[in-house]
């Protein structure tokens, strides 16, 4: 297994609006650490450290080693605000975890071998449902992505989540219905087509009646 990403954080003792509007203008995200049935500790994240683990995909999937001072804690971002108009970080939340412990992430999906799709080889067009799937997996074995295989796949099909094989203890949020990931449809210019065949087979029978 790949090692955690290491991010460096710095603790901080100053709370309330005030104080994390000082550490913006230092150039650091104001951030807590909380859950695992242990204090919040409160941290603060170099700005540009912050931007680029963010932006960079994947973040609030991903288990972290969160530097604190030279303390490694081990965390997943829950979730982080942005600012409204420059879209830039100014608070981050994240959760302890353990290695025992089961989590709820949202996990993008990718599709593959499309080129085995005979559905689009005909022209078909992949409509993607749903870009991520949220699932409940152990923290030490969150999959990278949900692998949608296309083979064989016609113009019609739909790919359901049942379709999928998931790691070993990992299983959707969803569990009352089969539901779809992403279908498989007919390009514009045969539904044109189809459409227009089936108007002049209804005027047709219209004329015989």
């Amino acid at each position: 297994m790949a090692a955690n990403k290491v991010l460096k954080a710095q603790a901080r003792e100053g709370v309330g609006k005030g104080a994390a509007r000082e550490l913006r203008r230092q150039g650091r995200v104001p951030a807590v650490i909380y859950g695992d049935k242990k204090p919040p500790v409160t941290v603060s994240v170099a700005f540009k450290d912050a931007l680029k683990s963010i932006y960079s995909g994947g973040f609030k999937s991903h288990i972290l080693d969160l530097d604190v001072d030279g303390t490694i804690h081990k965390v997943i971002p829950r979730d982080y605000q942005l600012d409204v108009v420059m879209d830039q970080p100014v608070h981050i939340d994240f959760l302890r975890v353990s290695g025992n412990s089961t989590i709820t992430v949202e996990v993008h999906v990718e599709f593959i071998n499309e080129e085995k799709s005979p559905g689009l080889k005909r022209g078909g067009t992949l409509n993607v449902v749903r870009h991520t799937v949220e699932l409940i997996a152990p923290a030490n074995a969150i999959p990278e992505a949900v692998t949608v295989d296309l083979s064989g796949t016609e113009i019609g099909d739909s790919i359901h989540i049942s379709a999928v094989t998931l790691p070993k203890g990992v299983k959707p949020t969803i569990t009352d219905r089969d539901f779809t990931i992403a279908t498989v449809v007919a390009p514009s210019g045969l539904k044109s087509a189809e459409a227009a065949d089936g108007g002049a087979e209804a005027e047709e029978t219209a004329d015989e009646e």
